[in-house]
């Protein structure tokens, strides 16, 4: 279980979203928490990659000609 405090703002939108989709506060809460932590994953396992010795990286150009651009 987690409690957290919002700013005014924030609970005055997350308020006005839910009256008008009929939703409650929570549904809203959590979707937008599993959105925000999948982008942090892809975030930091692209961080971890690009700092990998065996990253095999190409130029722009290089891809260009690749795809016949």
């Amino acid at each position: 279980m987690l409690s957290i405090r919002l700013d005014q703002s924030v609970e005055e939108k997350l308020d006005n979203l839910s009256k008008i989709t009929q939703r409650p506060k929570s549904f809203f809460v959590k979707e937008a928490l599993n959105n925000y932590l999948d982008d942090m994953q892809e975030y930091y396992e692209a961080l971890k990659r690009s700092k990998s010795e065996d990253r095999n990286l190409i130029t722009l150009d290089e891809l260009e000609k690749a795809l016949g651009l």
